[in-house]
């Protein structure tokens, strides 16, 4: 089977009310094997992994039991019928990030993943069971709005999202451009909820920008790992390489929900040597760990780095910190990142429906696991606006720029 990398795991773009998973959200690998269609003649096919001491009787007792009572039968939808009962044995395994998507629902899927769609412009995640708020984009309308990272949403519209799928959050959320959807958000310092009402837009997520200080630091600041990203990242490393009195970089990934794997891999590439691992891929006790390594051309490997991270930084972004973080003894400044590092398999199934299934997690290259735990930054900096007047900067960007200054 062919298998291709995407971190985007579980976070949503909520930009088609976005969401992501970007992810929602790390990684996603996407299968384009066909799967075989179980229909109830064949349920005795050996072909077909029938588990041991499960029997199937009560599952088709209760469909011929529905069909031949149900009082509205012009009312039932076969096909609709199969979708849920997959969707509930796939929700039963409790884990919001491994789900079923219906064909229409894989398409819209697959088109957040080209970064550009209608919704508010944020990525979301589950915490604890509750749906929460990774980052909103630079701009967005949940930007404007005032959302921020770790916002909980505890109800969209007027469904309460406790325990709800990350693809279910995403579904409610996202609508057509000039429609309006209702969050109730809980921050936390906040004594009670608020109500905030968002009008969903086109949404074009941005990538990279690049800036050279009149100090000579370059900052990169990257939204999220695209596929258009190693071009854009090849151009701005052209316009620092060209000019030789910088050689000292601020990598800024807060609220970067992440992307693709093999994007953070390439990226990160830059900075590593050929060969040193880039994170390594944990499936399990029962096997083997594999390693993503870089291809090099390592151009800024003895350049002084930092990595700004905070609560908003998820999935392939703290991969890439952790990466440097652990290979060069790059210092991380801000706050402690998100923590998504679950990887998810897409697998595509024969009607264009699919499966997203939980099948491993992401670690660093010292070992340490990502998901849940998140980056907890070397020197913390929390996010305020104190010196931006004087400086033009933030206060964890003003904190990169002094760290470097100091660095020989």
């Amino acid at each position: 089977m062919i298998l291709k990398k995407i971190l985007k795991a579980g976070l949503f773009l909520v930009a088609a009310a976005a969401v992501g998973f970007f992810s929602y959200q790390v990684g996603i690998q996407v299968g384009d094997e066909r799967a075989a269609l179980l229909q109830p003649a064949y349920i005795t096919d050996s072909s077909l992994n029938k588990p041991e001491g499960v029997d199937m009787a009560v599952f088709w007792e209760a469909w011929n039991r529905v069909t031949q009572n149900f009082l509205d039968k012009d009312k039932i939808d076969v096909q609709k019928m199969i979708y849920g009962a997959t969707a509930g044995m796939v929700e039963s395994l409790g884990d919001p990030y491994t789900t079923f998507f219906t064909p229409s629902q894989t398409e819209s899927f697959n088109e957040e993943l080209s970064g550009q769609y209608e919704g508010v412009g944020m990525v979301v995640g589950s915490r604890d069971g509750q749906i929460t708020v990774v980052s909103p984009f630079k701009g967005s309308p949940a930007d404007r709005a005032g959302l921020k990272p770790e916002d909980e949403i505890l109800k969209i519209d007027d469904t309460f999202t406790k325990d709800q799928s990350v693809e279910e959050a995403v579904k409610i959320i996202k609508g057509p451009a000039n429609t309006e959807v209702r969050l109730l958000i809980l921050r936390g310092e906040w004594k009670e909820p608020k109500e905030f009402v968002i009008k969903r837009e086109n949404i074009k997520i941005p990538t990279l920008e690049e800036e050279i200080t009149p100090d000579n630091i370059a900052i990169i600041k990257i939204y999220q790992f695209n596929r258009i990203l190693p071009v854009e990242f090849g151009h701005a490393s052209d316009d620092i390489l060209n000019h030789p009195d910088v050689k000292k970089i601020v990598v800024d990934l807060r609220n970067n929900p992440g992307g693709f794997l093999e994007v953070a891999q390439e990226v990160t590439g830059w900075f590593l040597p050929k060969g040193e691992v880039v994170t390594w891929q944990d499936m399990g006790s029962d096997k083997e760990r594999k390693a993503y390594k870089s291809e090099g051309p390592a151009a800024f490997k003895d350049y002084q780095i930092v990595v700004l991270i905070n609560n908003g930084s998820a999935s392939a972004s703290e991969i890439m910190a952790g990466a440097l973080r652990d290979q060069l003894g790059v210092k991380l400044i801000g706050e402690k990142s998100f923590g998504k590092g679950s990887v998810q398999e897409q697998i595509n199934l024969f009607d264009s429906s699919s499966l997203k299934v939980t099948i491993a997690k992401w670690l660093t290259p010292d070992g340490n696991s990502i998901d849940k735990d998140g980056l907890k930054p070397d020197i913390e900096v929390a996010a305020d606006s104190d010196g931006q007047a004087a400086s033009g900067y933030d206060a964890q960007t003003q904190k990169a720029i002094e760290l470097l200054k100091d660095l020989p």
